[in-house]
């Protein structure tokens, strides 16, 4: 006898996204033995557009638009809004409009990737599947006016599977091949489908691991953790529980520039004159704070 909502469950799984996701992997995993083949400068290449394409989420989607913790002008907006498109993770308003439903429904149903559904769902399983209704609900109530105000958001919304096509993947493979010669089958899949899995997993690691593993100096209550290993691979997003503590800090850490390279970026763009009004909780918020309701820990 079939399980009651087992049909249910089977037509909400996205076939489409499962083969994507897969045929991605296993490309990546190819990519590994053509590591020693390809030239340095191809290599190097491959780790800048890692990290061209981090920062189009983490200052980009996540510090900038999502969490408006900083201001950036029109040039800063249009270079991260085209790293972001190389990060293909969704363009920037829905990536911003899930990310608040995240934040204010955390580990709930509302909440997109869910930790309490296990690590496996809120690491890429939540691809898999349908929204849940709740979702698609809470999201519709939350005010994204500001999202929609922002002409360069708009733009790459409008554009964004061309902006994808040509900076997740044709920028990536076409600069060693045209600069340095190296070949077009190293140059796509190490710069774009390596570069590109490995990303992907680094951002799933703040919803999965950074929810699961680690301490919880700020708030004990809450499921979101500190987690060093996650914050070397993200350039600074693994300080979890301080950063769904404090949400509109900048740093989105209470350690500044320590191992947070996305602050340092930011801090550059402030300098350059690029950036402007960072948002910041002040240390006697942030001990009163651990006071109340941390973990005890450091």
């Amino acid at each position: 006898m079939k399980r009651p909502g087992a049909r249910e469950q089977r037509q909400n799984i996205v076939w489409r996204n499962v083969v994507l996701m897969s045929l991605l992997h296993l490309a990546a995993v190819y990519s590994l033995v053509l590591i020693p083949k390809a030239k340095p400068l191809t290599l190097f290449w491959a780790y800048f557009c890692f990290l061209l394409t981090a920062l189009g989420v983490t200052a980009g989607a996540h510090r900038l638009w999502s969490h408006r913790s900083y201001k950036a002008k029109l040039p800063l907006r249009i270079f991260l809004a085209a790293a972001n498109s190389m990060a293909f993770q969704n363009d920037i308003f829905e990536w911003s409009r899930d990310h608040r439903v995240h934040h204010k429904y955390s580990e709930t149903d509302a909440d997109p990737h869910n930790a309490r559904r296990g690590f496996f769902f809120s690491h890429i399983g939540w691809l898999f599947v349908r929204k849940h209704r709740d979702v698609i609900e809470k999201g519709k109530t939350l005010d994204v006016t500001d999202l929609l105000a922002d002409p360069v958001v708009r733009f790459q919304r409008k554009y964004y599977k061309i902006s994808v096509v040509l900076m997740c993947f044709v920028v990536p493979t076409l600069v060693p091949w045209c600069l340095w010669g190296e070949s077009l089958w190293n140059s796509y899949f190490l710069a774009s489908v390596l570069r590109y899995a490995i990303s992907l997993n680094v951002t799933w690691l703040v919803n999965s691991a950074a929810h699961m593993y680690g301490n919880r100096p700020y708030d004990k209550h809450i499921s979101p953790r500190q987690n060093p290993l996650v914050t070397l691979g993200a350039i600074g997003e693994g300080f979890h529980n301080y950063h769904h503590t404090f949400p509109f800090d900048y740093s989105a850490s209470e350690f500044g520039l320590n191992f947070n390279p996305t602050t340092w970026f930011i801090d550059i763009m402030c300098w350059l004159g690029l950036a402007t009004d960072r948002k910041r909780a002040t240390k006697p918020m942030i001990e009163a704070r651990k006071a109340r309701t941390g973990d005890g820990s450091a």
